[in-house]
């Protein structure tokens, strides 16, 4: 019985497949800053829950538990007008010095902690952010909604220590105008995060030198004292009047103590501050997103 001949079958043809190159991208790479703007909006809602979920937990440790968020202004205000306002006489002149003070002590707080969680965030999240891929802006956003949502009881208790010590300051509809007022503190305090976080993730050092430049802040800001009182030059006064910090203070002081319409300058200086620095804050930090994580 012969054998047969296996019959091998023909290869088939390898037929060429076009890959169109320009429709691939890069892992991780920085999208367009548009299309980042509309990722960030996708995360909303884990921002939104992040940051709530983070302040119900911030100080459990602590007996006192949230209560700190409310003494620790206070202690301050304490210490501060025992110093400025008793030793060094700096409130001659100023009408109602302790809500003045309080004021000046409470929004300050609220700034200096907005501004150092949003620069602090992606340096304290660096192991979140070289295991996970999402729009790193979303950690600044986070610390800042985290600290607004703080605030809320802070600026409350605020308004009803003003309330109960004299002089007491009648409660009028300008009350109401420390909400904007505080809305374009909080796109300012956003905006300069973002810049101190692309800062600080690639150069920690400068994180040491954060606190002493917030106190220097705290203390050119007329939050002791009134400028009219040590700056004579009109010049120079204008100048120093630009300070954003000293605008928000200035206009809550004016609606809530003197009962007085903050004047349009004000307003548009803390405007062109609060967009200006938003604006910046956002492109100088989307430029730095691909480095983010590294070293």
């Amino acid at each position: 019985m012969s054998a047969k001949k296996a019959v091998m079958p023909e290869p088939a043809v390898v037929q060429p497949l076009a890959v169109d190159m320009r429709r691939l991208t890069r892992v991780g790479a920085r999208p367009k800053f548009l299309d980042y703007l509309v990722q960030l909006w996708d995360f909303r809602e884990f921002i939104f829950y992040d940051a709530r979920a983070r302040v119900q937990s911030g100080t459990r440790r602590d007996r006192l538990g949230s209560a700190w968020l409310l003494l620790n202004p206070i202690f301050n205000g304490l210490t501060y007008y025992v110093m400025f306002g008793l030793l060094l006489q700096t409130g001659r002149g100023i009408d109602n010095y302790i809500g003045y003070l309080v004021i000046g002590i409470f929004i300050f707080q609220c700034t200096a902690g907005a501004i150092t969680s949003g620069a602090r965030s992606i340096h304290n999240n660096k192991s979140v952010v070289q295991a996970f891929n999402f729009p790193r802006a979303t950690l600044p956003i986070g610390a800042n909604l985290r600290e607004l949502m703080s605030n809320v009881p802070l600026i409350l208790a605020m308004l009803l220590i003003i309330t109960l010590i004299p002089p007491v300051e009648k409660i009028t509809w300008l009350w109401l105008l420390i909400i904007p007022a505080l809305l374009l503190q909080t796109l300012f305090n956003l905006g300069i995060g973002l810049v101190l976080a692309r800062v600080i993730s690639r150069v920690h050092d400068a994180t040491h030198l954060l606190p002493f430049v917030m106190r220097a802040w705290m203390y050119g800001s007329a939050i002791f004292y009134s400028y009219e009182r040590f700056v004579t030059h009109p010049e120079i006064l204008a100048i120093v009047k630009l300070n954003p910090l000293f605008n928000v203070i200035d206009i809550i002081r004016n609606c809530i103590l003197y009962a007085q319409v903050p004047s349009w300058q004000s307003w548009a200086i803390l405007g062109v501050w609060a967009l200006g620095a938003l604006l910046l804050g956002m492109i100088f930090f989307w430029r730095g997103e691909e480095s983010y994580g590294r070293g």
